[in-house]
C-alpha cells in the first residue's frame, strides 16, 4: 500500500514522502496514529499545505530563539554554594540550579537544554551552553561564588 508520510519516521522517511508498506502496517498501525494518509490526489494535496505550514512554523521557532539567544547573551547569573576547604564545593553546580538563575532573570529555560561540559566543582566563572533550538545554541556566563 502505498501512503504519504505526516511526520518524521525513522524506519520509513520525512514528512510527504510517498513510500510503500505493507497493508497491515498501514491499516492497523500508520494510518489509525494519523501518520500517514494512504496516497490518494486529493492528500496529496493536503500533505503539501501541511508541509508549508510545518516550515512557517519552524521558521517561526527559530525566529524567536534567535531573540532570546541574543538576549541571553548579555545575561550573566550568580550561583551562591557552600564551599570546604580550597574552595572545594559541597557537590557541584547543576543545570537546574543554572535553570532557577535564569528563571529569576526572566528567562524560562528548561534544564535539559542547559549543556555543562565539564562538571563545575570549584569557584570561578565558566561558559555554559543553552541550547535553544536544533540550530540556536548560545553562552552564558555563570559565576559560581561563596555563600
Amino acid at each position: 500500500m502505498k501512503v504519504i508520510l505526516r511526520q518524521n519516521i525513522e524506519t520509513l522517511g520525512k514528512v510527504g514522502d510517498l513510500v510503500n508498506v505493507k497493508d497491515g502496517y498501514a491499516l492497523n498501525y500508520l494510518i489509525p496514529r494519523k501518520l500517514v494518509y494512504p496516497a490518494v490526489a486529493g492528500n496529496m494535496k493536503a500533505i503539501e499545505v501541511e508541509k508549508k505550514n510545518l516550515a512557517v512554523k519552524k521558521e517561526r521557532e527559530i525566529k524567536a530563539a534567535q531573540g532570546i539567544a541574543t538576549e541571553l547573551e548579555k545575561v550573566s547569573i550568580t550561583i551562591p554554594v557552600q564551599v570546604g576547604e580550597e574552595d572545594r564545593i559541597f557537590g557541584t553546580v547543576t543545570t537546574q540550579m543554572i535553570a532557577d538563575g535564569l528563571k529569576e532573570k526572566g528567562f524560562e529555560i528548561d534544564k535539559r537544554k542547559i549543556e555543562i561540559e565539564e562538571s563545575i566543582k570549584t569557584l570561578g566563572i565558566y561558559n555554559v551552553h543553552v541550547k535553544l533550538h536544533q540550530n540556536v545554541a548560545t553562552q552564558i556566563k555563570v559565576w559560581v561564588v561563596r555563600e
